[in-house]
């Protein structure tokens, strides 16, 4: 089926400052790749190239079978895109928000109808469509945002700490939905994560970014082995994070 996501030693820089050093990284149609790494590790800034939100100073790639530097638009139109801070408009009900969407992506009139139906079943807020969003719960905003970021059926979905501030029943909750998600839409997704459970319990593959390079990749039951000191006793995502996500300098030490 091939990769959704395909890119080569993806640098950024900012005047003197480095964000992203040399990052390469692929994603197979249909998988769940979650970025790891400390703050000012590059994860944002990474993720910001990929979603063309901003340009790569040098490296290149495809993203949804599109050229990275040259392809911009239809990259856009290929992929979602939900960011950590709140998207929804609270005095709008759940359903108008995903009409108001859906209208932002030339979908109008009974498919537009029908695909807000389609996805307040998905996410499980039929119950609550014609409700103000302001009345919602965190978690439901959060799959409102979610439901915001497919609307108009993309390959690609990144998610930019998509729990951060939920509880944890309602981070449970959503880990569940979003497995159901990317089944039911056959969607590929890109997350970032502070949640190493969130990781584990996503993830077909692990990506940790350290001084704006990657320092490790894997499934997460790769990265546990590699890591692990007795085989009798596998290691953690949490040991993993540790070793990969102290100093750099430490890290890349030979």
């Amino acid at each position: 089926m091939g990769n959704v996501i395909e890119v080569r030693h993806l640098v950024k820089r900012y005047g003197d400052v480095e964000a992203v050093a040399d990052v390469s990284l692929a994603l197979p149609e249909g998988d769940v790749l979650c970025l790891l790494g400390p703050n000012g590790a590059g994860k944002s800034t990474t993720v910001r190239i990929l979603s063309t939100l901003t340009r790569a100073s040098a490296g290149s790639g495809q993203i949804a079978g599109y050229d990275l530097n040259r392809q911009t638009r239809q990259i856009r139109q290929s992929i979602g895109y939900v960011a950590q801070e709140a998207g929804t408009d609270a005095y709008l009900t759940g359903r108008e928000n995903l009409l108001v969407q859906a209208a932002a992506h030339r979908i109008r009139g009974r498919a537009a109808q029908d695909r807000v139906a389609e996805l307040l079943e998905l996410v499980q807020l039929e119950y609550a469509a014609d409700r103000l969003a302001r009345t919602y719960s965190g978690g439901m905003r959060r799959r409102l945002e979610i439901a915001m970021g497919i609307v108009h059926r993309p390959r690609l979905l990144f998610l930019d700490e998509p729990t951060t501030g939920l509880d944890p029943q309602a981070r449970t909750a959503l880990w569940s939905g979003l497995a159901g998600i990317a089944a039911e839409q056959q969607l590929s997704i890109l997350l970032t994560t502070h949640y190493l459970e969130e990781a584990d319990q996503l993830a077909d593959r692990i990506v940790i970014i350290n001084g704006g390079r990657v320092v490790a990749e894997g499934t997460p039951a790769e990265l546990k082995a590699r890591v692990a000191t007795d085989s009798d006793h596998p290691a953690g995502l949490d040991e993993v994070y540790q070793r990969y996500a102290g100093p750099v300098e430490e890290v890349l030490a030979p």
